[in-house]
């Protein structure tokens, strides 16, 4: 077994609960690994270090034992998956500066934001699975392994909202233009 570390953030039950009370449930219901932070008033944030055979199965069972503990709560992301220059350069050990100056150079390879703007996004993934293919920061393969995991888990999570006959025109346009 590994150690996965990851967070998730919830947003909780309307409810007059004091915070607390949640946190007491999580740990009767299996969340003893994580440290929880309940300073935003509604919402609850997770840090886990969850034992597990790979990085989805730590992941999804966290959820899982937030869920029993907490049945109302709502996923609103896990965590590390959405990344900015800033989060990339300390997560690989380098400035900001280095990183932005890394994907001017290598536009044509480097991975294309989700959100392009005065802040852009990419998936955390991409961007770990870019520096390993180019051999030039070290990549912590449990990182990744999470920030894939997280990846899909927050796909999922969002994919409820999408209306079925736009994503079967969605789908059928990606065949088309994958031929």
């Amino acid at each position: 077994m590994k150690t996965y570390e990851f967070n998730l953030r919830f947003k909780l039950p309307v409810s007059s609960q004091d915070p607390a009370y949640f946190v007491e449930r999580l740990a009767e219901k299996g969340c003893t690994d994580a440290l929880a932070g309940i300073g935003q008033s509604g919402r609850i944030a997770l840090n886990f270090n969850r034992e597990a055979d790979n990085a989805l199965e730590a992941i999804l069972s966290a959820v899982r034992n937030v869920k029993k503990a907490i049945p109302d709560a709502k996923l609103i992301e896990a965590a590390p998956d959405l990344v900015g220059l800033s989060d990339i350069a300390e997560i690989l050990g380098c400035s900001r500066q280095n990183i932005r100056k890394l994907m001017l150079n290598n536009l044509a390879s480097f991975p294309t934001p989700i959100h392009e703007g005065k802040t852009s996004l990419w998936h955390l993934s991409s961007i770990l699975e870019w520096a390993k293919k180019q051999n030039r920061y070290s990549v912590n393969e449990r990182l990744l392994e999470v920030a894939n995991a997280n990846l899909q888990l927050n796909i999922a999570k969002e994919s409820v909202h999408l209306d079925a006959a736009v994503r079967k025109q969605i789908l059928a346009g990606s065949r088309m233009t994958a031929a």
